[in-house]
């Protein structure tokens, strides 16, 4: 997530002080600014170089890693926040990486891009994909190897035994909280393992 904006709002949602894995961090942004206003310390993990070396500038510890991999690095309960920031869209063992996130922390985060908001609907219901702030890739080019909505995800929380604590869209920088997989371009989740 790059909206300065959306990321002190998920910043929010981590408890001060808590040991934090960003799955996915990039260039550790949010990391940093956990790190700096949250007191909170942790690692990420990231696999592009280019976003790794912006890590290692910004002080933030960073793993050079294929989530692919999973996590097995990571003991049971090693963490207490896990975060999943727009990454489960572009792993193919997402239920897999789901898990790993409720096994390695108490509490996971993530958030994704709402395929059903309702701009994406209607570019479908016109023939074509959708390229939107939040999907700016077309068909062919993009990242993302999963589409997934607000709803689809209460349905897979559910499924792996997540109790969710906090839902809620964003879409440019607000909170959505009134018809969020109408209404919203990012899904975002907080939830524990029963």
């Amino acid at each position: 997530m790059s909206n300065r904006q959306a990321l002190e709002l998920i910043a929010d949602l981590v408890p001060a002080g808590s040991r934090v894995l960003d799955l996915g961090c990039g260039d550790g942004a949010l990391l940093a600014l956990l790190r700096d206003r949250r007191g909170c310390r942790g690692y990420g993990v990231e696999l592009d170089d280019a976003k790794v070396l912006a890590c290692v500038q910004r002080g933030v510890n960073v793993l050079q890693r294929n989530l692919e991999e999973g996590l097995s690095l990571f003991e049971d309960d090693s963490f207490d926040v896990v975060l999943q920031l727009d990454t489960l869209q572009n792993l193919r063992n997402t239920e897999d990486m789901l898990r790993e996130t409720a096994r390695v922390g108490r509490i996971g985060i993530v958030s994704f891009p709402n395929f059903a908001h309702w701009p994406n609907r209607l570019r479908v219901l016109q023939g074509r994909m959708p390229v939107t702030k939040v999907l700016p890739y077309q068909w062919y080019d993009t990242p993302n190897i999963r589409v997934g909505t607000f709803a689809d995800f209460g349905i897979l929380a559910r499924k792996n035994g997540l109790h969710i604590l906090d839902a809620f869209g964003l879409h440019e920088g607000e909170v959505v909280k009134h018809w969020p997989n109408l209404l919203a371009s990012t899904a975002v989740f907080k939830f524990e393992h029963r």
